[in-house]
């Protein structure tokens, strides 16, 4: 094909020849290493729009194909270029593909422009099954290590240490126990913190309610059920002046750092955190001990924060208090908001702890990004903390501080998911409860199982359902907790990904040789469930970017769907020869090792039976 300069009306002469260069650049757009395609594609169709244009930082604006009719993937950023640069798109879109085709890339079958100016792109089967060699089960990993690996702070779970755990710390602790599972997937070195609140004024009143109970009961037996003991003493603190001041006044000399206040408040703690870690172990969470970094790993900091914020004259006095005004925080009638950082007490906040964390993790840590599993009604709050921390130079300017804002779970009446009596529902409550279903389900399902076999499936399925239903919803909305429909076998739930996980691997029990390999993509869906294992990188990418785990939720669903509809268009172990069955069992062991994979990450385990 001749591409002459007649070809590109809309070029200044400048650019023409790069436009000429870039036809004898053919096969050295695609890094072998990255098996992230959509990047691949997306480096490849800009850099030759760049080139094409002169116009420098082009986005291709690549995108997986809705339907297999528009290919694997669709570039659309042709048409807001075309607008930039006053011409047709779908002409250019033309020229773009021109420019493509003589480059006789390997990863491309054929490029199509469609409708105003989109390009639809199919890829090579022999790139696909070459891409798929190297990931075969017990060779490569499916998810390769970065080259430039960031140090990571996931601050997430952080429950208040006063009482047990309840629904409210769900979210945060799966979210942010799958963001750090993610990241460290790709190689990066990731800082799990548990910044549990051990440090608040309520910790006053308990000290205060456990002085009086040593005087008349067994103590470790009343702290065995620590939400009791909470609203019994919160009960004596609303109803008891003479109580109330009294807490209020310990909770300073515990600050201040009396023995005897911290030594009643490390039993407490300790009590408290022997609870939360009960919960993480049966949860799947990767939090231990030796990630706590609770508020009062931070008390001998704070004074220093006060001071260096002092220094800086950032401090004003309010009502008091000490406080930081920013201007660019105000209320609905133009009020300045404060950031409290000291109380007239002489006690201190949140906010004061959380600056003295942004030091630590930007100074000591050396983090390049610090995430903070939150829930969204801390907006504000974080907002504030790090526009604080980055006018007082308490954050370096390397570190990203990013809010991981989540909604909050409701019950089926639409309000916060509560008991009957109003109570705010114990975590541990709901994971019992889920598992008793759960073997309802499996008994029901499966009664010829051994009873130890049924325990063992419903607590893994009673967990699984429980997190999958929350990681599979967009983090930033609130959502509806429905028992019927997170425990059902059909649908995006985490029992149809589980079930068709053991599946596949039925199958594959079923064949004593596993030195197989793909060499056949003749069959649409054989293609289709290929191409769907081959995009797992590109969606780790993306929740490591962007910290949404239901993208991932939605490809195992879509993985899984691909491999039902390759399961009954594709005889496997009925194939018609030995070369046909084994390149299909290579595609369903590939299957069954991504949907493991992306499981894991989820931090949910799987089952080789249901």
């Amino acid at each position: 094909m001749d591409i002459g300069v007649q070809f590109f009306p809309f070029l200044k002469p400048e650019f023409q020849s790069k436009v000429l260069s870039q036809q004898l650049r053919s096969k050295d757009a695609m890094n072998p290493t990255n098996r992230n395609l959509k990047q691949v594609l997306s480096t490849l169709i800009s850099d030759s729009l760049s080139e094409m244009t002169g116009i420098a930082d082009c986005n291709a604006n690549v995108i997986t194909a809705s339907k297999p009719e528009f290919g694997d993937y669709q570039a659309n950023g042709v048409m807001a270029l075309a607008k930039q640069l006053k011409t047709n798109p779908r002409e250019l879109a033309q020229q773009l593909v021109s420019i493509l085709e003589a480059q006789n890339n390997p990863l491309i079958k054929q490029y199509e422009v469609a409708g105003p100016g989109f390009i639809n792109i199919h890829l090579a089967n022999n790139f696909l099954i070459d891409q798929a060699q190297p990931i075969q089960p017990e060779k490569a990993p499916l998810i390769s290590k970065t080259d430039e690996p960031d140090s990571i702070v996931v601050d997430y779970s952080s429950p208040n240490l006063a009482k047990e755990m309840h629904v409210g710390h769900l979210r945060g602790t799966i979210i942010g126990d799958c963001l750090a599972r993610v990241l460290e997937s790709l190689g990066h070195n990731i800082i799990r913190q548990n910044h549990v609140g051990d440090w608040g004024t309520q910790f006053g009143m308990l000290i205060t309610y456990m002085q009086e109970m040593e005087q008349h009961t067994d103590l470790p037996t009343q702290l065995s059920d620590l939400e009791s003991f909470y609203r019994a003493a919160k009960q004596r603190f609303d109803e008891d002046k003479d109580f109330a001041d009294l807490a209020r006044k310990n909770v300073v000399k515990l600050q201040s750092g009396d023995p005897d206040f911290l030594t009643a408040w490390k039993l407490f703690i300790d009590e408290s955190l022997s609870h939360c870690q009960a919960l993480y172990d049966k949860l799947n969470i990767t939090l231990s001990p030796s990630d706590l970094k609770a508020e009062s790993f931070y008390k001998d900091d704070l004074e220093g924060i006060v001071k260096t914020l002092d220094a800086q004259s950032l401090l004003s006095v309010s009502e008091g208090a000490r406080c930081v005004f920013l201007p660019q925080f105000t209320g609905k009638e133009g009020e300045p908001l404060p950031v409290i950082i000291q109380k007239t007490d002489g006690g201190y906040l949140y906010a004061t702890t959380d600056l003295a964390a942004i030091k630590y993790r930007s100074f000591e840590l050396k983090a390049d990004r610090s995430l903070y599993v939150v829930d969204a009604r801390q907006s504000l709050h974080f907002q504030q903390v790090f526009a604080v921390a980055r006018e007082a130079d308490l954050a370096s300017e390397a570190i990203s501080l990013e809010h991981i804002a989540y909604g909050v779970m409701m019950g089926k009446d639409g309000r916060p998911f509560k008991t009957r009596t109003g109570d705010l529902v114990k975590l541990v409550d709901l994971l019992d409860e889920s598992i008793s279903r759960a073997y309802d389900l499996v008994s029901d399902k499966n009664p010829q199982l051994d009873e130890d076999s049924r325990r063992i499936i419903s607590e893994k399925i009673g967990i699984a359902a429980v997190k999958y239903a929350d990681l599979s919803k967009n983090r930033t909305s609130d959502y509806i907790f429905d028992w019927s429909t997170m425990l059902s076998f059909e649908g995006n739930t985490a029992p149809y990904l589980m079930y068709a996980y053991a599946r596949i691997k039925s199958i594959l029990r079923k064949q004593e040789n596993k030195n197989y390999q793909i060499s056949s993509l003749d069959m649409p869906e054989e293609r289709g469930l290929l191409v769907k294992i081959l995009q797992l990188p590109e969606v780790i990418d993306a929740v490591a970017r962007d910290c949404y785990p239901n993208q991932l939720c939605n490809y195992l669903y879509e993985l899984s769907g691909s491999f039902m509809r390759f399961y009954e268009s594709c005889p496997i172990l009925k194939a018609e020869d030995e070369e046909l069955r084994n390149s299909r069992l290579a595609l369903a062991a590939l299957a069954a090792k991504t949907l493991h994979q992306g499981l894991d990450l989820l931090g949910i385990e799987t089952l080789e039976q249901m």
